[in-house]
């Protein structure tokens, strides 16, 4: 995207991105953080890995979120014996031109769910890898690229590893967040059996109250926007000087490296935008710092078996790196 002057102000980008929270919390009762992880995502042209327990509403989010924003949408359920190919797409041929034409896979989208990502196999799970970082796809040595905006939402299921694949490290670091799924409270779930079983005839995911409020014009727009919000260098120090605190801190293995930096930056950034303002501050850096990192550092073995997760250390690590005085 070119560096010219945003062709939407801060104000209307804001009320653009809160236009859209609204629209898919028609659908998604009860996870206000969810959504708004999912948005600032989207305004740092980003990729998000959705990770909760079935039937928490994962999916739903997706639907939601194409059906708020136009374009194209596509569904991938990934399974084991998915081929690359079936991402993708390939070469075939056509018999009446008596040459190979080029038949393009679901992969060529706005808004792409990859569903239980983590239950294809590596080979199929790197067809996306281009994809996410170059923005395009290369069948046949012919580099095709994808529509803008191109995001994907991909969903996995953490209890469940008989039948899957874990994501290698080297994709993991490909989405900007790692956004989770809980149950909702009580009033919410409430809310939401209410809302799935008045006069609705079986389960079907229902975004029947979503309304369109952006076209891919208007998020592209919103992203350059996103891009050209003021970052003091106090504010891009602090984000840097906590990646570099997590690759020492104690209890951490292996941590983030300088492109999880870069998407704390874009993070902040989305973060900032979302709440109308024109510069980042050090608390958008800290709202984001936890999507942005829990993927991207392994623990040591034995806070592992202790039963601790990435984000036990994050609250730690937040609270141990002083943040500027905005």
């Amino acid at each position: 995207m070119n560096q010219s002057e945003p062709s939407v102000t801060v104000a209307e980008a804001a009320r653009q991105l809160q236009a859209l929270e609204g629209a898919v919390a028609q659908a998604l009762v009860g996870q206000p953080q969810v959504i708004r992880e999912a948005v600032v995502a989207l305004a740092a042209a980003g990729h998000v890995l959705l990770e909760g327990v079935p039937g928490v509403g994962k999916t739903l989010l997706v639907r939601g979120l194409a059906q708020a924003l136009g374009g194209q949408f596509a569904r991938i359920q990934f399974t084991p014996d998915l081929m690359p190919s079936d991402v993708t797409g390939h070469a075939l041929f056509d018999m009446k031109s008596e040459g190979f034409r080029i038949r393009r896979g679901p992969i060529f989208c706005n808004l792409l769910l990859g569903d239980e990502i983590n239950r294809a196999p590596a080979k199929t799970q790197s067809a996306l890898l281009e994809a996410m970082q170059e923005q395009q796809v290369t069948i046949e040595g012919e580099a095709l690229p994808l529509p803008a905006p191109f995001l994907v939402y991909a969903t996995q299921n953490p209890i469940e590893q008989e039948g899957t694949y874990p994501l290698p490290q080297a994709q993991l670091d490909r989405f900007l967040l790692k956004v989770f799924i809980d149950y909702p409270g009580v009033d919410e779930e409430l809310a939401v059996v209410r809302q799935m079983t008045s006069g609705q005839i079986g389960d079907r995911l229902d975004t029947s109250r979503v309304t369109q409020v952006l076209a891919p014009a208007d998020v592209l727009a919103v992203q350059q926007a996103a891009a050209g919000l003021r970052m003091d260098d106090s504010v891009l120090n602090y984000a840097v000087r906590l990646v570099r605190a997590a690759r020492d801190w104690q209890g951490i293995e292996t941590g983030p490296g300088t492109r999880a930096a870069i998407a704390l930056v874009r993070a902040a950034r989305g973060h900032a935008l979302i709440e109308g303002n024109g510069f980042v501050t050090p608390d958008d850096v800290k709202v984001m710092a936890p999507a942005v990192l829990r993927h991207r550092l392994k623990l040591t073995a034995d806070l592992e078996i202790e039963g601790y997760r990435p984000d036990d250390v994050l609250v730690d690590l937040l609270a141990g790196v002083p943040a500027p005085r905005s």
